[in-house]
């Protein structure tokens, strides 16, 4: 039997996008697209960073060794981490209500600000859960899937 929690003031409506971290971007991307069917949305060199259409959703691949990759730590390993950050859409997406909520409950929030994900750019919110993962609630994005900032 599962413990039932309070309704949250947060109501997820999907997963956006995760991000992994890469030794070998290039023998990732050929995985990811011409394996599993994803395809290049966007490339961004200068953060090592490459955004994959994945359906709705998407897969960003970032390079361990580019600026975005060398704040995660060791390689993806046995005892490095290869899992980034993933990030939940949130609606409604009010901010200030949302950081009263975390703060209430004892969640340290991070930096706020727009990011590109798999539904466009929106406002985010980082946070990080109890066991140490990174956590990005995005709001409704000012433009629709694919959009080009």
């Amino acid at each position: 039997m599962h413990a039932r929690f309070p309704s949250s003031m947060l109501a997820i409506r999907d997963i956006d996008h995760l991000v992994l971290r890469c030794r070998d971007m290039a023998t990732m991307e050929a995985f990811y697209c011409r394996v599993l069917g994803a395809v290049v949305e966007r490339r961004r060199p200068d953060l090592g960073l490459l955004h994959l259409r994945a359906g709705a959703s998407q897969i960003d691949l970032v390079s361990i060794d580019g600026p975005l990759g060398l704040q995660g730590g060791a390689a993806p390993a046995k005892e490095g981490r290869n899992l980034d950050h993933f990030c939940l859409n949130v609606e409604p997406f009010d901010v200030d209500a949302i950081v009263a909520h975390l703060k209430a409950n004892d969640v340290p929030v991070g930096e706020i600000r727009e990011r590109f994900g798999a539904s466009g750019t929106g406002l985010t919110i980082y946070l990080t859960d109890p066991e140490g993962n990174t956590v990005e609630l995005k709001g409704s994005s000012q433009h629709g899937p694919g959009a080009k900032r």
